[in-house]
């Protein structure tokens, strides 16, 4: 046995709403531009990225626990408009 497996790695990340693991292409990937949280979808935007799920509820749990500031690591209080926004339009 050579250890390998036959199944391909799937990339995971944390939502910083629920703190659950999940596969990366499950999650919203969230970067700050000029103050404000705004959806990458693309996943090409510059920074850090914080990923979360596209769920309201993760989306208002991010925000009471103040997730974003630490999850981008600065004193940040961003402008979630568009992000609700974004995650309001995929929720059923």
């Amino acid at each position: 046995m050579s250890g390998r497996t036959l199944t391909p790695a799937c990339p995971e990340r944390t939502c910083i709403g629920c703190r659950q693991r999940a596969a990366k292409s499950d999650l919203l990937r969230v970067a700050v531009i000029e103050g404000a949280c705004v959806p990458d979808l693309r996943g090409t935007l510059p920074g850090r990225g914080a990923y979360l799920h596209p769920a309201l509820a993760c989306l208002d749990q991010a925000v009471r626990r103040r997730a974003f500031s630490r999850a981008f690591r600065g004193p940040v209080e961003p402008d979630t408009a568009e992000l609700r926004r974004c995650v309001g339009q995929a929720a059923p």
